[in-house]
């Protein structure tokens, strides 16, 4: 968390200024321009705050009432106001990772986004991001599942990842409505190749347009036949190992990039509330979106007015708590208040 912490600080220290706009993007745009400064903070009066709540056995929580909840920002405990617990639509970007190490199960992708739509709720609207070697827009903001279907039809495979330009994207210009939650789900291992946005460009992105980021990462998928391709070639003889002593070190240095992606997409979707999902092969896309789809319908929309009422564009930290300390509670980290 050392890295969030520095982000955190840095954007108490320095208000964000406000650039110009850029254009939203649009369907099959090959390149977006991004400028790491350029991400909007969330001016408003209540503060709504998405709160998943699981037991310790890791099963969602239904049953909680305003009373069992207390909120603080920056350490001082706020009011829930009597809307806090209405419920609320969601605004989904589905984003997948078009690239090399994902491009073979694009056909379970689309099996899986298509169930996951068809879980939400009438209110409730999905748009479609393609990200490789560019970031592409393939459906903007939509209800119809057929409008859905006919872009995942679009998404072709590429080859590099530019998974931080994505990210800022989808926080930055696809904005949920004001009276909705915002969420970001992406297939991903999360390893950007690319050489535009960072990790610490996309994190703030996401705090500062209040986006909960869910990751279905293939990490594990791809760790699992690597480690075994690796085990073979170490194992054979010292001749066999000499002449393949460059695939080995290939291998080792990917090992080591998944793990350090890993460790990112940890702190991406912990910060803003979400949650990292790891399943053990394709073959379980579809069932990881529906528990995805099933958390957004039982997640707690708890609302409160800041006591610090100022417009100054600073960085504050929220922390939730119930009144059963066995459960898990998951929130983002806190918000950028708006500025004048």
């Amino acid at each position: 968390m050392a890295l969030l912490f520095f982000l955190i600080g840095t954007a108490c220290v320095a208000s964000t200024q406000a650039q110009n706009p850029s254009p939203k993007p649009t369907p099959q745009k090959d390149e977006q321009e991004i400028d790491p400064d350029d991400v909007i903070s969330v001016s408003t009066t209540e503060v709504l705050l998405p709160v998943t709540v699981r037991d310790r056995s890791g099963r969602l929580v239904t049953d909680l009432s305003r009373k069992d909840f207390r909120v603080f920002e920056n350490g001082i405990e706020q009011a829930l106001s009597d809307l806090s617990l209405r419920q609320v639509p969601v605004d989904v970007v589905l984003m997948i990772d078009a690239s090399s190490s994902a491009a073979k199960n694009l056909d379970d992708f689309r099996v899986a986004a298509e169930g996951f739509a068809a879980h939400l709720d009438a209110e409730d609207r999905v748009s479609l991001i393609q990200f490789d070697d560019r970031v592409a827009l393939l459906q903007d903001w939509t209800r119809s599942l057929v409008q859905l279907h006919r872009a995942l039809k679009r998404v072709a495979p590429g080859t590099f990842t530019r998974f931080h330009d994505a990210v800022l994207l989808a926080s930055r210009d696809q904005l949920a409505r004001p009276t909705a939650r915002h969420a970001v789900i992406v297939l991903t291992d999360g390893i950007d190749s690319g050489r535009g946005s960072t990790f610490e460009a996309a994190l703030r992105a996401a705090l500062q347009s209040q986006t909960a980021i869910y990751v279905v990462s293939n990490t594990q998928i791809e760790r699992s036949a690597k480690q075994e391709e690796l085990s073979l070639l170490l194992s054979a003889s010292d001749s066999v190992r000499r002449f393949n002593q460059l695939r080995i070190d290939d291998l080792q240095l990917g090992l080591a990039a998944l793990d350090a992606s890993e460790q990112n997409l940890e702190q991406l979707t912990a910060a803003t509330g979400g949650r990292l999902y790891k399943p053990a092969s394709f073959k379980d896309l579809e069932k990881t979106y529906a528990e995805v789809a099933d958390e957004l319908r039982h997640q707690y929309a708890l609302y409160y007015a800041p006591l610090n009422a100022k417009k100054d564009g600073q960085f504050r930290r929220v922390r939730v708590e119930t009144s059963n300390p066995t459960h898990q509670v998951t929130a983002r980290v806190g918000y950028f208040s708006g500025k004048l």
